[in-house]
């Protein structure tokens, strides 16, 4: 895996990583940014949501579960001295589903968080992760 990150100006930068998409990273504004782009810091927590997330989706469709709609919602908390690491992450798993049970959606959920998710397992090492889950039906 390989990525690159090319200054720009101030303090914006494009990256790309192998998959040869280019993103827009900067700070804001009153960091000295010019807030043209999403932070590292982020990144990383939608790093975290879009891997549980796939996790998720993968093991209920094995599961034959309908999803009509799923998002995840982040919120964290961070040191508060340099280097100001994640020191809590929470997850809100949001599911729209016909058929959805807790059991399946809990299980789809442990599995990632303990088993497939990279970004989790490299992230609960410095933070306590914590999830919930909501049900709506259709």
């Amino acid at each position: 895996m390989e990525a690159v990150a090319k200054f720009v100006e101030g303090r914006t930068f494009l990256a790309k990583g192998g998959s040869n998409h280019w993103v827009t990273v900067d700070t804001a504004k009153e960091k000295g940014g010019g807030g043209a782009g999403t932070s590292p810091m982020e990144m990383v927590l939608m790093g975290l949501a879009s891997c549980t997330g796939l996790d998720v989706v993968v093991i209920l469709e094995k599961r034959r579960v309908q999803l009509d709609n799923f998002d995840i919602q982040v919120s964290a908390e961070r040191a508060e001295t340099h280097p100001k690491v994640y020191t809590k992450i929470h997850l809100n798993y949001r599911f729209t589903s016909p058929d959805l049970t807790e059991k399946d959606a809990e299980r789809a959920i442990q599995l990632s968080q303990d088993k497939y998710c990279s970004v989790s397992k490299m992230l609960d090492k410095t933070a306590e992760i914590s999830y919930e889950y909501e049900i709506t039906r259709p």
